[in-house]
């Protein structure tokens, strides 16, 4: 039903836990294609015994082409993008297609729900903790509690797991080269989808997901994405969650900035800001080399 992609970098035990978790756990019979960075660690070999479409690179070449080269590979029209660090519970796809079949577009965007030890202060994310590691994960404790706090689904937008239909995904180009390795390519995501005409932002309540949380992020040299945000689109991130994304419950009338209905509006503030950073820096290429001083070279293979 959906193509599920899941970029790795010498995680093995975490993978091993996540394409168990959607193994057990899935209603349907779903697609998964893994992208190994490096792979190194004993995760080239373990695809390989469990029959796991994938590609690979000798080299960790980031999330954005990782992501958007697997989702070429797609046989399903809807792909769900996840991180090897997640844990999916029971009913996940069930509750996903109940969204896609709520909406009459398949322009929309869905996301999973998050369980986290820690949420940092955000509200979309559940604090619970059964584990951060996956030798410390309590999966029965997981089971038995993970639809404890009762939330529905909500309006808006979240990062990963993202559910996106494989044609649009193709419409906006997928996750733009510039915020490689990956840092605020979400955001810029979203504003696509934003761009073409996307209202359909929800982040499914029933669709939930243990996330051990950035166990691949703390290892690379972090492109500066909000300021390639801004310079992009003239506007800056807080500013498009605030004023449309988190709109979206009560649009407003009248063309106004903060109608989530117009289409998105450069900000004085990130005006002020593009040309500060154009004229004192060279984003994106400098992060880019900064990360990647040798793009292009990431002697790609491909199995099953």
């Amino acid at each position: 039903m959906f193509s599920v992609v899941i970029p790795s970098w010498n995680n093995l035990a975490y993978l091993k836990l996540c394409i168990d978790s959607l193994k057990k756990y899935s209603r349907f019979d779903h697609e998964i294609l893994v992208h190994l960075n490096d792979g190194s660690d004993g995760s080239l070999e373990w695809v390989k015994s469990q029959g796991i479409r994938y590609t690979q690179t000798a080299k960790n070449i980031g999330v954005c082409l990782s992501v958007n080269h697997l989702v070429a590979q797609a046989r399903h029209d809807w792909v769900l993008y996840m991180n090897d660090d997640m844990v999916a519970a029971p009913g996940w796809d069930t509750a996903f297609a109940d969204a896609i079949q709520s909406v009459d577009t398949d322009l929309a965007l869905f996301f999973g729900t998050l369980i986290q030890p820690e949420n940092n202060g955000k509200d979309i994310v559940i604090k619970q903790n059964f584990g951060e590691s996956p030798d410390m994960f309590d999966e029965a404790g997981f089971l038995r509690h993970y639809m404890d706090d009762g939330c529905g689904d909500k309006e808006g937008a979240a990062s990963q797991p993202t559910l996106a239909h494989k044609k649009w995904w193709g419409m906006v180009g997928g996750y733009s080269l510039e915020f490689s390795p990956g840092m605020s390519s979400d955001d810029d995501l979203l504003m696509k989808f934003w761009v073409v005409g996307c209202r359909n932002f929800r982040i499914v309540g029933g669709s939930r997901f243990y996330h051990f949380g950035c166990k691949s992020t703390g290892r690379i040299k972090h492109n500066l994405g909000g300021r390639i945000f801004v310079m992009k689109w003239g506007i800056t991130q807080i500013e498009f969650y605030r004023f449309y994304l988190v709109k979206l419950k009560n649009p407003e009338g009248g063309k106004t900035a903060s109608n989530p209905y117009n289409c998105a509006r450069a900000s004085l503030l990130g005006k002020l800001r593009r040309v500060g950073y154009a004229v004192r820096y060279n984003y994106p290429l400098e992060d880019i080399e900064a990360w990647d001083p040798l793009p292009g070279r990431g002697e790609w293979t491909q199995g099953n």
